[in-house]
């Protein structure tokens, strides 16, 4: 589980077993993320990369391997980035005792999305997207949250066709990835756990 609150930024690889994350900064031998943003990290730990909960399957000198599966390959960006070496966004897993500063983020991602404008504001970036699955378009709502490549954000308003859109805050573009998004770029998406769960139990109840 984690809170859609990025840690640092990484830049993801392909490599034989699966993808390898290259961190910033300086990073201790034994445990390559430290001082890295993300803390010291272990084998198995749950990583969210660009929103999608990678178990680390090798630690390295410099970052650390994930195996990913054909399934998580092709729902999400992770393939495409790997082999353009783009950069992404990480956290590591929430613990019971960590603040919850965003939403419960699942690291399941939902479905990809397209950028369909970005517009500077006076205090602000607006991000205009679509879910590419009209049928997601449900789960968004005014004010609700949404995962968008793994980042907490808050839905400032929506239409009826799976478009939404966003404001970011300054610190927020400048600590993720979403200053380097262009227009018709795809991106990750998840919808609020909560609306998922209510619509699977008002269904049940019928």
């Amino acid at each position: 589980m984690f809170t859609g609150l990025v840690r640092t930024i990484g830049r993801l690889e392909r490599c034989t077993a699966g993808v390898r994350l290259r961190l910033p900064g300086p990073v201790g031998d034994q445990r390559p993320a430290a001082g890295a943003g993300l803390g010291p990290l272990e084998l198995g730990d749950s990583i969210a990369v660009d929103g999608v909960c990678l178990t680390v399957a090798e630690c390295l000198p410099d970052g650390f391997r994930a195996d990913v599966s054909e399934e998580t390959l092709a729902r999400t960006t992770l393939a495409a980035k790997a082999d353009a070496r783009a950069t992404v966004n990480l956290e590591p897993a929430l613990r019971l005792s960590d603040r919850l500063g965003g939403h419960l983020v699942s690291g399941h991602v939902d479905g990809l999305g397209t950028v369909l404008a970005i517009e500077r504001q006076p205090a602000s970036w607006r991000l205009v997207m679509r879910w590419n699955d009209p049928a997601y378009g449900r789960y968004v709502c005014e004010k609700a949250s949404v995962a968008v490549d793994g980042i907490s954000l808050t839905v400032a308003g929506c239409d009826s066709e799976a478009q939404f859109w966003v404001a970011v805050i300054p610190h927020t573009w400048s600590a993720t990835t979403l200053a380097h998004r262009r227009v018709g770029d795809a991106v990750n998406l998840e919808a609020d756990l909560l609306a998922k769960y209510t619509e699977r139990l008002l269904g049940a109840a019928t």
